[in-house]
C-alpha cells in the first residue's frame, strides 16, 4: 500500500472531524455554503476585494459546506456526473487520507458556462470538518480548586 505522508498546514486551518488531520487553510476559503445540494445565490464580487473573492451560498446533503481553492491530505474518488441545483457537474468525492472518511467533493468539470469557476475547487462539508478555533472548546478545564499537599494532612 505505501506510506502516508501528511501535510501539516501553517496558520488557521480546517481539519478532519474524525482524526484531526489538516485538510485546508482558512486563507483558501472561497465561500461558506448553506447546504441542500448546491448554489443558492449568484456570485457577488466586492470591487474593493477583487475578482477572486466570491461570496456564495451553497447547499449539500448533510448541512453547511465550504468551497476551497485547495485541499490537502485527501484522496479523490472516481469522477461521476451529478445533477445539482446549479446544473450538471462532474464531481469526485474526497476522503481524508488518514481515516478514510468522506469529507466532501471536488468539482472536476462544470457543463454550464456560469459554473466554470468551480472547476478544480474543493467542497468540504462543515459537519465533517473542524476549525482550529473549534479546538479551544474541546479541552476540559477543571475549575474546582484542588487541595495542595500541605492541606492533605
Amino acid at each position: 500500500m505505501g506510506r502516508i505522508f501528511v501535510v501539516e498546514l501553517e496558520g488557521r486551518s480546517y481539519r478532519c472531524k474524525f482524526c484531526k488531520t489538516h485538510l485546508a487553510l482558512a486563507d483558501d476559503l472561497i465561500s461558506r455554503l448553506t447546504c441542500r445540494c448546491e448554489q443558492k445565490v449568484q456570485p457577488f464580487v466586492p470591487a474593493a476585494v477583487g475578482i477572486f473573492s466570491i461570496l456564495l451560498s451553497f447547499h449539500c446533503r448533510r448541512g453547511k459546506a465550504y468551497l476551497f481553492t485547495n485541499a490537502v491530505n485527501t484522496t479523490i474518488g472516481t469522477p461521476e456526473e451529478r445533477v445539482m441545483l446549479s446544473g450538471l457537474h462532474t464531481v469526485a468525492d474526497i476522503f481524508c487520507c488518514c481515516c478514510g472518511q468522506i469529507v466532501g467533493w471536488k468539482y472536476e468539470s462544470a457543463h454550464e458556462k456560469s459554473q466554470k469557476y468551480k472547476e478544480g475547487k474543493f467542497v468540504l462539508e462543515r459537519g465533517r470538518i473542524v476549525d482550529d478555533v473549534d479546538f479551544s472548546t474541546e479541552f476540559f478545564i477543571d475549575s474546582h480548586a484542588n487541595m495542595s499537599d500541605g492541606e492533605d494532612a
